[in-house]
């Protein structure tokens, strides 16, 4: 590369990140020209070209672009630094270069119209209307803990291996694509990552890989979380960038879902959003609901909570804050708190009569 080329395209990272700031203002652009434009078929190109691969291109990219960093900070400090004049603009050049890519290949739905305005419902809600909810939520998984588990004080077992529970995934997005077109979802590009060992110490379930369209899935966690999980990423895959609305389509797809184990792991998903929301509001209604629960409910959500107790580590508040600053950084201004959001999703959406539990 040239060093005018160089300096070129140096100079756009700060004008990029400029433009970005704007885009806060052009939400329903976003939402028409790209979410719902460009970015299905950029999104298409890379499911069917790279999901083919039987392993995962976006965790190997990973690994180099580490490799190159770190031979990049030795060679700078083998160097002491020496020649800023050539090795700044480059650096620049190059964060510039995967600034564009990050935000061309997917980064740029962090920006389309929130999702209750797509859905035209409202995003509040009130206690009562999250408590009726909660109910029904409840209800309904005693149903399926009832069918499901060797008794009321059972957690339910996923016996399913890992591959067909990610085959089911797809089946789930199938059915709903049947009243909701927009979660259509073409060319599998679901896979394990290799890195499963370490997200589970950084405290996380998956993740989608940016530049490649990949979504990653942690499979050593919990086979209970694997459903909502793999929806969720999938979520992504299909531009719903923000982790809160894409933890509403999980819900979505695994509580219509025909299986019931999928059903069981979205209703407790959903139910787990909503008591933490009234348990924050108030605690004695929170007692109340939770004794109306099969303890085999509770056990499911007690076999996760070990999972990440086991896997608890020093350096854990430093990934979770550097992600919670990733958030803020796209779009989220809540960081994780925004998680909170699904929550008023699912109380308006569910309100709506044309909406079934």
């Amino acid at each position: 590369m040239n060093k005018k080329t160089t300096l070129i395209l140096a100079i756009l990272l700060p004008v990029q990140v400029i433009l970005l700031s704007l885009l806060n203002r052009g939400s329903l652009f976003i939402e028409t020209y790209y979410s719902n434009g460009i970015y299905p078929v950029i999104s298409s190109i890379l499911r069917y070209s790279i999901g083919i691969l039987p392993f995962s291109l976006g965790d190997l990219l990973y690994a180099l672009l580490v490799i190159l960093l770190l031979k990049w900070i030795w060679r700078r400090f083998s160097q002491k630094f020496k020649n800023p004049k050539q090795w700044i603009p480059d650096s620049l050049a190059a964060l510039s270069i995967i600034y564009f890519c990050f935000h061309l290949f997917w980064g740029f739905n962090y920006y389309r119209q929130p999702l209750h305005k797509t859905l035209e419902i409202d995003n509040d809600y009130t206690t009562e209307e999250l408590v009726t909810l909660s109910e029904i939520l409840i209800s309904r998984s005693n149903e399926l803990h009832d069918h499901l588990a060797e008794n009321d004080s059972a957690s339910v077992q996923f016996k399913l291996s890992k591959n067909e529970l990610f085959r089911r995934t797809i089946e789930g997005y199938d059915h709903i694509a049947l009243n909701y077109p927009e979660l259509n979802y073409q060319g599998n590009s679901l896979k394990r990552s290799i890195y499963s060992i370490p997200l589970s110490y950084m405290g996380f379930n998956g993740y989608l890989n940016p530049l490649t369209n990949e979504a990653q899935l942690n499979s050593i966690i919990v086979p209970y979380k694997i459903p909502t999980t793999a929806s969720h990423e999938i979520g992504h895959q299909l531009g719903f960038a923000k982790e809160n609305e894409a933890n509403f389509i999980a819900c979505l797809v695994t509580m219509n879902h025909t299986d019931p184990h999928f059903r069981y792991s979205g209703y407790t998903f959903a139910l787990s959003y909503c008591l933490s929301e009234i348990f924050r509001r108030d605690k004695e209604e929170g007692d109340r609901l939770l004794e109306s629960m099969n303890p085999g409910i509770i056990e499911n959500y007690r076999e996760v909570q070990e999972f990440w107790l086991e896997h608890e580590n020093p350096l854990e508040p430093i990934f979770a804050a550097t992600y919670n600053r990733y958030l803020i950084a796209n779009n989220q201004a809540g960081g994780m708190k925004s998680y909170s959001y699904v929550v008023a999703l699912l109380v308006n959406y569910y309100k709506d009569s044309r909406n079934d539990l």
